[in-house]
């Protein structure tokens, strides 16, 4: 009976740590505005998905950032034609709404993803430069 125990355990754990797709975003990042602004500004291959209204977007915006609406309900459409392979940066106005696109850009299939805490309120109150 003991190594039906122990057998049936390992089969549980091998079972559980084989279905973990590695291929998909094991976590979202969280970045502070300043953390989001340094790590945007070393690396140029990013995407930049801005998740607010396209009336918020005309209002200021980071600069190259993508006005994908989370709110749309063709937003997974839209984000599915970006490339899975390369870093995506996620913004809204005070970060609600990009923690629910970052959700959804995991279900997705993007690898690396980071959402900036705070949003754009947060942003601009820190005097941070990039934005149109």
């Amino acid at each position: 009976m003991k190594k039906i125990a122990i057998l049936f355990g390992l089969t549980l754990t091998l079972f559980f740590t084989a279905c973990k797709d590695k291929s998909f975003a094991q976590e979202i990042k969280v970045l502070t505005p300043v953390e989001f602004n340094d790590a945007m500004t070393q690396n140029k291959d990013v995407q930049l998905v801005d998740a607010r209204t396209p009336e918020e977007y005309k209002e200021g915006h980071l600069q190259n950032a993508l006005n994908i609406d989370v709110l749309e309900a063709d937003f997974k459409t839209k984000a599915e034609k970006l490339d899975l392979e390369k870093p995506v940066y996620v913004y809204c106005r005070s970060g609600k709404r990009s923690a629910k696109a970052a959700l959804i850009l995991k279900d997705i299939g993007f690898k690396e993803i980071y959402d900036m805490q705070g949003g754009y309120l947060l942003w601009e109150s820190e005097g941070l430069q990039n934005k149109n």
